[in-house]
């Protein structure tokens, strides 16, 4: 190492540099006095080797303008020495409050603290290379992390650092290769198990609601909490998905998407019943205030023993939405549209559901030929 600390704690650097066969200067120096860290005297270190190669640079050839005359050559400063950690608690933590949802921030934050922090949270931000990601992976999977968290994790590094490199703090981002997963398993209720759930929930108006709005309309949990009445469009029977609710905070959707979704019949007619003046949100506590994610969970984990059904979370109906227009035939960009999902790809993991699917598609190749709506009047082959 070139940077080191001594015995009377003052952080120091020494190293040789090239500059000709002939020229080969050792340099050393300390941290600034009022800066007696690692990462200042990494930036010393910079600096002080910059102007030795600017000045032999110069006195090798003396830069000149246009018209002859001798010019002085300015040192371009390095970047600034930033270890990780700082760089996540000060300008990636002011990023994250400017442009992600509440539930986002506490991810990321977790993330840093947790896994990132621990393994490359000390070094500079231009010392973490390929062979420390590579580590950082080891070390995750060591402790029997799932390869798709591990991915996630990665993720989050990766943002960090291209928002680094923005800020002029990093030169080049090193590449990060994902870890292979297998595709997920996704857990939805079948037509048996969605109508014992359903007929389960009668008795509870507003967890009957609740339920129609993950099966029937496919929000997430945070969204079904976060429905005004005045997101009910009575005219034209739909319902505009805006806002979602994560703990106690208010915010956009998942990727900020506003959607409009239709009605089905039960959804619409357990709204007229649900119908309250407590408060602005259709599922409400008595005191007006939006209903609370526990009793949410607690209800739907009884309603599921009460239907004879494996327990599911609230997301297994957003599952249960999307896989159902699959199985019924609805297109794929229109589960897409209805779900909100950004990327096509999430939403095409439902079709093999399709049933009969592969078989029609092979059978097309039986059909005869399709008959060309403009054929060529010249065989192929021959001059015009």
């Amino acid at each position: 190492m070139t940077v080191r600390r001594d015995p009377d704690g003052r952080w120091r650097y020494r190293v040789k540099i090239f500059i000709t066969p002939d020229n080969r200067p050792r340099l050393c120096g300390t941290a600034p006095k009022d800066n007696n860290t690692k990462a200042a005297a990494t930036q010393a270190e910079r600096e002080h080797i910059a102007r030795v190669q600017q000045e032999a640079s110069a006195a090798a050839s003396p830069a000149r303008d246009r018209e002859g005359n001798h010019v002085e050559l300015k040192i371009v400063p390095s970047p600034p020495v930033i270890t990780f950690r700082d760089f996540a608690a000060g300008p990636m933590k002011g990023y994250a409050e400017t442009n992600n949802k509440r539930s986002e921030q506490t991810s990321k934050e977790t993330v840093f603290r947790v896994h990132l922090n621990p393994s490359v949270g000390d070094l500079p931000l231009d010392q973490i290379r390929v062979k420390e990601i590579e580590a950082l992976k080891a070390e995750l999977l060591a402790k029997d992390l799932a390869r798709k968290t591990v991915n996630n994790i990665l993720i989050v590094l990766s943002k960090a650092l291209h928002y680094a490199k923005e800020l002029e703090l990093l030169r080049e981002v090193p590449p990060i290769r994902m870890l292979k997963v297998d595709k997920a398993a996704f857990r939805f209720l079948d037509f048996e198990e969605y109508a014992a759930l359903l007929n389960a929930a009668q008795a509870e108006p507003l967890m009957y609601l609740a339920i129609l709005l993950g099966g029937d309309a496919g929000l997430r949990k945070g969204e079904i909490r976060a429905l005004r009445w005045d997101d009910w469009d009575r005219q034209h029977g739909r319902i505009k998905v805006t806002r979602s609710y994560w703990r106690d905070s208010e915010s956009m959707t998942k990727g900020w998407d506003i959607r409009s979704i239709p009605l089905s019949p039960r959804l619409r007619a357990a709204l007229v019943a649900a119908q309250h003046q407590r408060g602005r949100t259709a599922l409400a506590t008595e005191r007006g205030e939006p209903l609370e994610v526990d009793p949410m969970d607690q209800a739907l984990k009884r309603l599921c023993k009460r239907a004879r059904i494996q327990v599911v979370g609230w997301h297994a109906l957003r599952h249960t939405f999307c896989s159902h227009l699959a199985m019924h035939g609805a297109p794929a960009r229109v589960i897409q549209e209805l779900a909100g999902h950004k990327q096509l790809s999430t939403t095409l993991k439902y079709m093999h559901l399709v049933p009969g699917a592969a078989e029609h598609a092979i059978a097309l190749l039986e059909l005869p030929p399709p008959i060309r709506s403009n054929p060529c009047p010249i065989p192929l082959g021959t001059a015009a």
